[in-house]
């Protein structure tokens, strides 16, 4: 049976497609978006997060140091465990079950197919309810795509809703084989620009749309989502630009096209990661910023193409 890395998995959340859905979010991601939230989720291995504030100190404690297999992985500071050396680090995550005060967290765990059903079936009766289902999200799931596979396919055969919310930046097969099983897919369009988007995503976007021009071609249900960051892509050049794809190269194909606005989001898990946060910086009016995606929001409206601010649709 296949298995797959999991990082986290929310029961009742209601923001990545209808009703009430089991959201699980996998390991791995072939992007790195300046304004990311999930860091943790970059990398496919499982990888030790740690939060210093949490540690009881080297004096009373040691026993990461303790349970470690490699010399010089653990960095002390005054007594307390600020950071891992990642490049000696093995990521064997003995360090982590040794710590009582979950100074260093386990970010990832292997689960099969049927321990993830055993916690979806837990609220089958809230998806019937509500119209809701299973959204697997990431990272981007599509790295993990034959375990998403067979998720879907028991998700099919117990009558579960299915959406896959992914980047899209995956080799068509990848895509190909999960639709007969995916009721609703989720995607960011982020720029217009290859060369922006390139700078802030790490990857060019020629692969990102032409996947999208053919998921409009599936007749796929489809949402689209537009992180708006304030000064990098909410000027009205890519703004009509992204307006004139969706009409002219998605044939208006999409369900709902989302504004996101831009939030300082999991700065602490760059931290537990040792990872910069490129965001640390930017500064905004939130009142003057909600007024401008509001502003967005409505151009897109005007153009034809149903648009909300927010995650949660609206009738």
């Amino acid at each position: 049976m296949q298995e797959g890395i999991v990082f986290n998995i929310q029961r009742f959340t209601i923001h990545d497609g209808p009703g009430l859905r089991t959201e699980l979010f996998l390991k791995g991601c072939p992007l790195r978006c300046d304004w990311c939230s999930n860091p943790e989720s970059w990398s496919i291995n499982i990888q030790p997060g740690v939060y210093k504030k949490k540690c009881i100190s080297y004096k009373k404690c040691a026993e990461c140091e303790t349970a470690c297999q490699e010399k010089n992985v653990l960095k002390f500071y005054r007594g307390k465990l600020i950071e891992i050396d990642r490049e000696k680090c093995s990521n064997c995550m003995k360090c982590t079950d040794a710590c009582p005060s979950e100074a260093i967290k386990q970010w990832g765990k292997k689960m099969s197919v049927e321990e993830c059903m055993e916690i979806i079936r837990k609220d089958k009766g809230y998806y019937e309810r509500s119209g809701g289902g299973v959204t697997v999200s990431g990272g981007d799931p599509l790295v993990q795509s034959d375990f998403v596979l067979e998720l879907f396919k028991k998700c099919k055969e117990e009558n579960i809703q299915t959406c896959c919310e992914s980047t899209f930046y995956s080799d068509w097969k990848n895509i190909e084989k999960l639709l007969p099983y995916t009721d609703l897919i989720i995607s960011d369009i982020k720029f217009m620009d290859r060369e922006k988007h390139k700078q802030y995503t790490g990857v060019y976007n020629d692969l990102i749309l032409e996947n999208l021009k053919k998921l409009s071609k599936e007749k796929s249900e489809i949402i689209l989502r537009i992180p708006v960051i304030p000064n990098i892509n909410d000027d009205m050049e890519n703004i009509k630009s992204t307006a004139d794809f969706i009409l002219n190269e998605m044939n208006n194909s999409v369900r709902t096209l989302q504004l996101l606005s831009f939030m300082r989001l999991g700065e602490e898990k760059y931290t537990s990661l040792g990872i910069p946060y490129k965001m640390e910086n930017v500064k905004i009016n939130r009142r003057s910023f909600q007024k401008k995606v509001n502003e967005i929001a409505k151009y897109f409206n005007e153009r034809g193409i149903h648009c909300l601010v927010g995650t949660k649709e609206k009738e």
